[in-house]
């Protein structure tokens, strides 16, 4: 007898085409059923793969019994009855085993993993891992990761990572409640990380995952709160509204998890979590786009980012927040070549000032105008004021920290400049700027282990110029080759010579030729007309062993951004630089005694009567 026609006999056939009529017809049932009865979300989907796991079960039945007028009876069919049932039975377990092999829990496939950009279409290159954060983990901790752009498009990444910003923003003001930094969070962008290992990694016992899925003017915001010990979803909800609603929907979410971590509210949070920052839902749109950009430290649309918040205040004069970030875009924006600092300026002053006017709790604004002041000399203790200002308003707040602590650190208080580097790279251990910062710090204190292993995360995370803080590594390992080709790659110096580069990058490390050649193509930039000068030159003139010049370009040239040479100034390399005669001059130029008079002596300096300070 052929196999059809046995399999006809045995009613095979039939069986499955009643076991999958019957078991649609029950999952449609439980999908209704469920819901209604709050069942947990992955209690559907242990439904649906029992039903999946029972059809080859009944098929197994149906080949080896035979119902008769006696009951039921085993069919002895012909000799691989027997055989076959091995293989099915095989098959069975081998299909239960590989699926939970995956899985590190019952997923809510509500929530879909996050996806890649939606403008290439394919999942970025992994970002590094952050270390492991040791010691016991606080249960009150969360990780907020981007949500998945669910649109039809898919192009509203933007709108889905803003979302997921905006709660992560709100978690960090509820004081009992610790939040892992967005830098951190958001590099798992794209990754098949189980959220466990991410929990670990973050030091949080939490994870909001979520999507969302904008359609005209309809809004979708699904999330849900994941226990990273076991992968137990705690909580799970899906928000449906319009774009004038995306306040109410933050609103809810983050009040569903400050329910889920029985966190006490203090004050205002009491009653309301998420403030109405815009009643233009356009405006807010703007305002997410530019944030994305500046996030990014997307230079090349900084332009498009500032038009885009000009836009938001023009649809909403009122819109503080936008104010505070276009403050923030014109203060990284100054790095760029050929911007005038004094309009530039200006612009960070008007718009904070609006920023604190229309919302004086806001800490953005203050911490903008403080790391603006910074960049011209003599305005020391304008900049000392407005960023304790900001810490005052925004003690967890991650940019605040890192400039307030970079700040200290150039002005020659490093040790509690160098606390507050620390604390934000606490709150996000993947900042990267903040990490070729901690990373310089340690080179200067002679740490070279922890030195590579913070630099080395840095550049990982995209930072180019972590490169010259890793060529100093290589230089005090000895390799010198290495130092100069780092070195030349991380120089970025609009208005020199093609070749400047790598002249420069071999003059300062040691080639007697090259760095006569390379102080001359510096002087020659210096003897072109320009408003201000690159901020890197007084540092480049002290690497190529031209101290005096370096202090005359200093006092004498408005440059765009000097931080790297004033922090320069009070490690091992800063030694020649503090030995001139005309450095008190130029301490006196550039704030740093009125502000050591208001404020104490730096770590390295000391005051001489009523005199100068000295650093030895």
């Amino acid at each position: 007898m052929s196999l059809i026609a046995e399999l006809q006999r045995r009613k095979v056939f039939k069986v499955g085409v009643a076991y999958l009529v019957g078991a649609w017809l029950a999952v449609q049932a439980a999908s209704i059923g469920f819901p209604a009865f709050d069942a947990p979300p992955w209690a559907l989907r242990i439904f649906i793969l029992v039903a999946f796991l029972g059809f080859p079960m009944a098929l197994l039945f149906a080949w080896v019994f035979d119902v008769t007028p006696e009951g039921v009876k085993l069919d002895a069919g012909p000799r691989g009855s027997k055989a076959i049932v091995a293989v099915a039975v095989s098959f069975v377990l081998l299909a239960f085993l590989w699926y939970f092999k995956g899985q590190p829990a019952y997923r809510d496939d509500s929530v879909p993993a996050p996806t890649a950009s939606a403008a290439s279409g394919q999942a970025p290159a992994a970002p590094p891992v952050a270390e492991p954060v040791r010691g016991p983990i606080d249960e009150k901790s969360i990780a907020v990761l981007p949500f998945a752009d669910m649109s039809p498009g898919k192009d509203q990444e933007y709108f889905s990572d803003g979302m997921a910003e905006e709660i992560l923003n709100t978690l960090v003001q509820v004081k009992e409640l610790r939040v892992a930094g967005r830098t951190s969070s958001f590099q798992y962008k794209g990754r098949n990380e189980s959220l466990r290992s991410i929990g670990e990694a973050l030091g949080v016992a939490h994870v909001l995952e979520g999507s969302v899925r904008q359609q005209g003017n309809k809004v979708r915001i699904t999330a849900q709160l994941v226990r990273t010990a076991d992968d137990t979803h705690l909580w799970s909800q899906a928000y449906d509204g319009d774009l004038s609603d995306v306040f109410e929907l933050q609103e809810k979410i983050a009040r569903a998890i400050t329910d889920q971590l029985k966190v006490v509210l203090q004050g205002e949070q009491k009653t309301r979590l998420v403030p109405v920052a815009t009643s233009s839902p356009e405006a807010y749109l703007l305002y997410l786009q530019a944030t994305a950009i500046f996030d990014r430290r997307d230079e090349a649309r900084y332009d498009d980012a500032i038009a885009e918040l000009q836009e938001a205040i023009r649809l909403d004069p009122k819109f503080a927040r936008a104010h505070a970030r276009l403050a923030s875009i014109n203060v990284v924006i100054v790095n760029r070549a050929e911007v005038d600092l004094e309009s530039t300026h200006a612009l960070v002053v008007k718009h904070a000032n609006a920023a604190s006017a229309l919302d004086p709790t806001l800490a953005e604004p203050y911490a903008a105008l403080g790391f603006s002041e910074g960049k011209f000399p003599g305005r020391r203790i304008a900049e000392r004021q407005a960023l304790e200002r900001a810490l005052e308003l925004g003690p967890d707040d991650v940019t605040t920290n890192f400039w307030f602590g970079l700040s200290l650190v150039k002005c020659g208080y490093l040790e509690r400049g160098t606390a507050l580097i620390d604390r934000a790279l606490s709150l996000d251990p993947m900042l990267p700027n903040a990490l070729r910062w901690r990373g310089n710090l340690y080179l200067d204190a002679g740490d070279l282990d922890r030195a590579e292993q913070v630099l080395k995360r840095s550049r990982d995370a995209g930072l180019w110029v972590a490169d010259r803080s890793l060529s100093e590594l290589a230089r005090a390992r000895g390799d010198h080759a290495s130092a100069i080709r780092l070195f030349t790659n991380a120089l970025r110096f609009p208005g020199l010579p093609p070749d400047a580069r790598g002249v420069i990058a071999a003059g300062s490390f040691g080639d007697v030729e090259a760095r006569g050649r390379a102080v001359a193509i510096l002087q020659a930039y210096l003897a072109a007309p320009r408003t201000y000068v690159m901020g890197l030159t007084p540092l480049l003139l002290a690497r190529l062993d031209e101290p005096g010049l370096a202090i005359a370009v200093a006092r004498q040239r408005l440059t765009s951004d000097n931080t790297d040479f004033l922090v320069l100034l009070w490690g091992p390399q800063g030694r020649a630089l503090r030995a001139l005669p005309e450095f008190p001059a130029f301490l006196r130029d550039f704030g740093f005694v009125a502000l050591w008079d208001q404020y104490g002596a730096p770590d390295v300096c000391r005051k001489q009567g009523a005199g100068d300070y000295v650093c030895p």
